[in-house]
C-alpha cells in the first residue's frame, strides 16, 4: 500500500498553491486611474474650447483655455480625495459619476471665489466658461459610464481579487471570489511552521480582500496572521475585542457581518512613494558603487575560485520565502543554507576577504538587486534565515509577534541596524529589541524616516558586532 509522506504532501500542497497564486490587478488599476485622470484633462480642455468656439466664434480662445487650464489643478485634488479615482469607481459608474461632478462643481467654485477677490472675473467670458462646465460635466458623466461598460466587456467585471478561506466556519458565499478550504492547503493558524505561512503567504499575494470564516476558538489565530500578512483582512464573526477589530463590513444582501481585522501597514499612496524610492536608490547605488562591487568580486574570486555570491533562502513579505543575494563571506564547504548557526568571532568558516567584507557590510550590498526586482526595500525590517535562533530558540519562540514584522518588505537596512542591534543574536533580548525596533518602523512609517536611515546607516557600517 502507498504511503504518502510529509515530503510528498508538502510537495503537492505547494503545486496546488501555486495554480492558486492570484494575478495581480492593482496594476491594472493604477493604469486605469492614470488613463481617467489624463482623459478628464483632455476632455476639460476639450469643452471649454468648443464653449469658446460657440459663444466667441473661436477655436480654443485663449480666455476659456486659461480658466480650464486655472480649473484643473483644483478639480484634481478634490477628485483624488473624494474616490473618483478609487476602487469604486471602476464598478460603480454612477457614483463615478456624482463625484466628478462634485469635483468639477467645488473647482468651479474655489476658482470663481479666487477670480473674485483677484478682480480677474473681467478676463472671462461667463457665458463661455458657464458652457466649458457643461460640456466637462456630460463629458465626465459619458467617460464614467464608458470605461464602467469596458471592465464588465473587457475584465468581466473584475476589478478586485477576492478571496475566502474556509476553517471550518459558517461560510461566506462572496460572489467573485475565489474560496480554499484551510484543511486542503493545510494551513493551520496556530502553527508556527515557516512552509505552512509560505503557502498562506502565497495564497494571500495580490488578493485586495481577504475573508476568513472559522470556529470561534481559531478567529483570533487567524486575525493575528492576517494582520503578520500585511492585507485587507476580514474575520466572519460577532464583534469581539480579543481580535482587534478595527472596524466591520455589513454584507445585507448575504446576511453576514464581518469584523475588519487587518488593513496593510501602507495605503496605496504611500506604497508607491516607498517603491519609487527605493528604485532610485538602489539604481543608483548600484551605478555608483559598481567599481566597488567588481573589485570585491573579484578579490573573493582570486581568494578561492568558489562562487562570488551566496543565496540564501530569507522570509521576506507575507511570511513568504525568497533569495537574498550576499557577497560569499563563508569557505565554500562551509556555507550554511538555513542559518542554524550563528555567525560567531573569530568564526573559523569566514575567509579573509569575507572578514573584511562583513565588517564593512559591504557583503550586503548585492542585496540592492533584491531591491531593484522587488522582493526587498531599502529600509525595512532585515529579514533573517528560517534557522535563526536566540537562546536556542527559534525566533517566533521568542515572541509570536515575530511574525508580524513581515508585513512589510524586508530592508537592506533598518530602524534596529542604526540603533544598533545588530549581529549574532546569542540571547533572547538580542532578538526582542530588533522586534521592538521593527514593529515600530512599520506604525510610523514616512518617507522622510527612511532618508534619516538611510543617512544614519552611513555612519553604522562599521560595527564592532558585525562579524
Amino acid at each position: 500500500m502507498n504511503r504518502v509522506t510529509p515530503k510528498l504532501l508538502e510537495s503537492v500542497r505547494h503545486v496546488a498553491v501555486e495554480s492558486k497564486i492570484a494575478p495581480s490587478l492593482e496594476r491594472r488599476r493604477l493604469r486605469t486611474y492614470v488613463l481617467i485622470l489624463l482623459a478628464d484633462g483632455a476632455l476639460f480642455s476639450l469643452a471649454f474650447a468648443l464653449g469658446s468656439l460657440i459663444w466667441e466664434g473661436r477655436w480654443a480662445e485663449p480666455r476659456s483655455m486659461l480658466a480650464a487650464q486655472a480649473m484643473l489643478p483644483a478639480f484634481y485634488t478634490i477628485a483624488l480625495y473624494n474616490g473618483s479615482y478609487g476602487l469604486k469607481a471602476l464598478s460603480d459608474w454612477m457614483f463615478a459619476a456624482r463625484q466628478a461632478l462634485v469635483a468639477l462643481v467645488i473647482s468651479a467654485g474655489l476658482i470663481n471665489f479666487l477670480a473674485f477677490y483677484t478682480k480677474s472675473n473681467q478676463d472671462f467670458s461667463r457665458a463661455a466658461v458657464t458652457l466649458g462646465l457643461m460640456f466637462s460635466a456630460i463629458l465626465l458623466v459619458v467617460l464614467r459610464r464608458v470605461i464602467t461598460g469596458f471592465i464588465d466587456w473587457r475584465w468581466k467585471g473584475r476589478i478586485a481579487n477576492r478571496l475566502v478561506i474556509d476553517d471550518g466556519g459558517s461560510g461566506f458565499p462572496y460572489p467573485d471570489a475565489i474560496a480554499v478550504s484551510a484543511k486542503d492547503f493545510g494551513l493551520d493558524p496556530g502553527s508556527h511552521d515557516p512552509f505552512m505561512l509560505d503557502r498562506l503567504g502565497k495564497l494571500l499575494r495580490n488578493q485586495d480582500h481577504v475573508v476568513v470564516s472559522c470556529p470561534r476558538e481559531r478567529r483570533e489565530e487567524w486575525a493575528f496572521l492576517l494582520k503578520s500578512a500585511g492585507i485587507y483582512g476580514e474575520i466572519v464573526s460577532e464583534p469581539a475585542h480579543s481580535l482587534g477589530a478595527i472596524g466591520v463590513h455589513r454584507y445585507d444582501a448575504l446576511d453576514r457581518t464581518t469584523l475588519v481585522v487587518s488593513t496593510g501597514p501602507l495605503r496605496l499612496r504611500s506604497r508607491i512613494i516607498k517603491r519609487l524610492f527605493d528604485i532610485a536608490a538602489a539604481s543608483a547605488g548600484l551605478l555608483v558603487l559598481s567599481p566597488l562591487l567588481i573589485a570585491v568580486a573579484i578579490a573573493i574570486k582570486l581568494e578561492d575560485r568558489g562562487p562570488v555570491l551566496f543565496v540564501q533562502r530569507r522570509l521576506g513579505r507575507g511570511n513568504q520565502f525568497f533569495d537574498m543575494f550576499k557577497f560569499r563571506s563563508m569557505r565554500e564547504e562551509k556555507l550554511d543554507q538555513n542559518g542554524d548557526r550563528s555567525t560567531a568571532r573569530d568564526d573559523d568558516r569566514i575567509t579573509r576577504v569575507g572578514a573584511f567584507i562583513r565588517k564593512t557590510s559591504i557583503d550586503e550590498l548585492p542585496q540592492l538587486i533584491n531591491v531593484l526586482t522587488g522582493d526587498m526595500s531599502i529600509v525595512g525590517p532585515r529579514p533573517h534565515a528560517i534557522g535563526s535562533q536566540a537562546n536556542k530558540k527559534f525566533f517566533w519562540e521568542v515572541d509570536r509577534k515575530y511574525w508580524q514584522r513581515h508585513c512589510l518588505k524586508p530592508g537592506l537596512t533598518g530602524l534596529a541596524q542604526v540603533r544598533g542591534h545588530r549581529g549574532a543574536t546569542e540571547v533572547e533580548k538580542d532578538l526582542t529589541d530588533r522586534l521592538q525596533s521593527d514593529l515600530e518602523y512599520i506604525a510610523e512609517w514616512s518617507l522622510l524616516r527612511d532618508i534619516q536611515i538611510v543617512l544614519k546607516t552611513v555612519m553604522v557600517l562599521k560595527h564592532d558586532r558585525a562579524y
